[in-house]
């Protein structure tokens, strides 16, 4: 299993754009190694490192699971922006493009960043012939090619995230979303692209961008997203908010820790997954991580929307 991210940024018009169909791939994780990325932040939300491996227990389907690895340096992760570039970003997108610019600097020197942009089509910002990038002034004009108008096919540009980011090096992976979650214009259901998440190790950050005149808003999408792939969901009240909330997750990035364990049972379908920690001075510390995955040859569990 492979982890996945991805993230969404806009500003500026765009010029000779490639519209890019997301793949009908089949998303499944066969292998039998399970690997979760894991944060640990304290009563003030303080994310905490150096924690020792003895530190954390492993449950799935509320059996622990003996650890294979642990690791909790900083490492380079592989990271998307997907951004919504609907008429109903045409407020945010310049608040939207400074933060995804501000997350890069924050980042890793060796991440690798690329962009989806989406309204009713999908492409992506930077060239074919470069799927990835870790320079920022090419990450600048990944940003830029964006325009707001038009409807929206999240759920496609979501999709093509998840297959895109499974290219990358870094054996993190990271999605972020800006967008409102809401969704007009796709051939996928939700369901199709949870499932898809379910089947990675990615983790999606989510920020809903929604205001007054969202009508197809949908909070919810968003929510369930990042709790299934143990994220954040952040719901910002001023577009201003917007370069502090992805140096926060940029921050949380490189705090982070990596599990894997050898999951005992091969049953298909839906496992449920829980992380507990147990600091050594037994202070109260709180675990963000996936809240289970899909094995390969199961059914999406929940119902289609």
């Amino acid at each position: 299993m492979r982890l996945l991210l991805c993230a969404l940024a806009s500003a500026a018009p765009v010029a000779a754009q490639q519209d890019v169909q997301p793949p009908r791939a089949t998303f499944s994780s066969s292998a039998d190694l399970v690997v979760l990325h894991v944060t640990v932040v304290d009563r003030k939300a303080g994310f905490v490192a150096g924690l020792p491996r003895e530190a954390f227990t492993v449950y799935e389907n509320g059996r622990p699971q003996r650890l294979a690895f642990f690791r909790n340096e900083d490492s380079p992760v592989t990271v998307g922006l997907v951004i919504d570039s609907s008429s109903s970003m045409a407020r945010k997108r310049d608040a939207a493009l400074a933060a995804g610019l501000a997350f890069a600097q924050s980042s890793h020197p060796e991440d690798q960043f690329f962009t989806v942009h989406f309204n009713e089509r999908v492409w992506f910002g930077l060239p074919p012939s470069q799927p990835f990038t870790r320079d920022l002034a090419a990450f600048r004009g990944a940003l830029q090619r964006t325009e707001a108008r038009g409807r929206t096919a999240f759920f496609d540009a979501l999709a093509l995230g998840l297959a895109h980011v499974e290219r990358g090096d870094a054996q993190k992976k990271v999605l972020i979303v800006l967008s409102d979650g809401g969704d007009n214009a796709s051939t996928r259901r939700f369901a199709d692209v949870l499932d898809a998440a379910r089947r990675s190790d990615t983790v999606i950050y989510t920020i809903g961008m929604a205001d007054q005149y969202d009508d197809d808003a949908d909070p919810g999408a968003l929510k369930e997203l990042a709790r299934a792939t143990g994220a954040e969901a952040y719901f910002p009240k001023d577009t201003r908010d917007l370069t502090r909330l992805l140096e926060q997750i940029a921050r949380d990035i490189r705090s982070g820790y990596t599990l894997g364990y050898t999951a005992e049972s091969r049953a298909p379908g839906f496992q449920e997954v829980r992380v507990d920690v147990a600091a050594p001075d037994n202070r109260p510390l709180s675990v963000r991580a996936r809240s289970g995955y899909m094995r390969q040859g199961g059914a999406e569990p929940d119902a289609p929307r």
